[in-house]
């Protein structure tokens, strides 16, 4: 059997631990803030998640970068070269370019490798959904399932990931087009906060209205029992420099749902560019997207 490396991106905001112990090759996002750009890798060496919070709380305004075709067939043809195969599970191709730049340069490099498998999935996710489906990957891949039917497990169940999520600051969403001017400035005054999930298709919609931050966590929850999580698999609370709500949510999933370990992992400023500080994500695996 041919051996393979899982890669994917920052995006999925893995602990740097579970990267290195599952020998993952992660190709960093880009982020611009201060006039500055920066590479968001998993163990934070340009930027650490605090920092880059603080900086949003104090007034700069962040954008971000997909990976680019260039990037990924620099990354993946010494790999291939190697005489190894990969397996790609990219970002949501519904919230980023990411995913399309790895396809391209898969089919750059096909015919140079006719020897070498070579297969990008679509995870329709990000974050703590899509590191679930990295470390599911990671447990097939060392059982000695193949490429061929980890890349097919993947593709077939990653609508069975649930991400329920709220955030702090309805001016990051307004400025990415989520809700309105007005909607902002109202839901500010009266202490709205949305409650958004990652679709089906992988993309962002906004589902319900909770009043006050204690409020939006238990609607986060009270849509994860909904889905019916399988606490044998992994589950994520992503935050944006929110630990402590991070941690409630954890302690109660494991109360609510029977989890022994929930992972606990800090947005990285790819995704908290979008989201803002104090934004809590809760991803587990369940019932499918309907």
């Amino acid at each position: 059997m041919n051996k393979y490396v899982i890669m994917t991106d920052s995006s999925c905001d893995t602990p740097n631990n579970i990267v290195q112990d599952l020998g993952l090759e992660v190709l960093p996002l880009s982020f611009i803030i201060d006039g500055n750009t920066y590479h968001n890798y998993p163990d934070n060496r340009e930027m650490s998640p605090t920092d880059f919070y603080g900086k949003l709380r104090n007034g700069s305004l962040a954008t971000t970068n997909a990976v680019n075709m260039n990037q990924a067939l620099e990354a993946m043809e010494p790999i291939l070269a190697s005489g190894t195969d990969i397996l790609v599970l990219a970002f949501s191709s519904g919230l980023s370019a990411t995913c399309h730049s790895f396809q391209m340069a898969a089919k750059e490099l096909a015919p140079k490798y006719p020897e070498r498998k070579l297969i990008v999935v679509d995870t329709l996710s990000a974050t703590g959904g899509q590191s679930i489906l990295i470390m599911m990957a990671g447990a097939m891949r060392a059982e000695g399932k193949s490429i061929e039917e980890v890349a097919a497990w993947v593709d077939a169940n990653k609508n069975h990931i649930n991400i329920n999520l709220t955030v702090n600051d309805l001016f990051f969403l307004k400025k990415g087009g989520r809700v309105s001017a007005a909607t902002a400035v109202v839901g500010t005054m009266l202490q709205i906060k949305p409650v958004l999930i990652v679709d089906k298709n992988g993309k962002l919609d906004t589902v319900a209205k909770a009043r006050g931050r204690k409020g939006s966590l238990e609607e986060v929850l009270t849509r994860t029992a909904n889905i019916h999580p399988d606490p044998n698999t992994p589950a994520f609370v992503s935050h944006a420099d929110s630990l402590e709500e991070a941690q409630w949510c954890a302690e109660e999933m494991k109360k609510r749902f029977g989890y022994k370990t929930v992972y606990i992992n800090d947005i990285g400023p790819v995704i908290g560019a979008h989201t803002g500080p104090g934004a809590v994500v809760v991803c587990v695996y369940g019932d499918p997207q309907l």
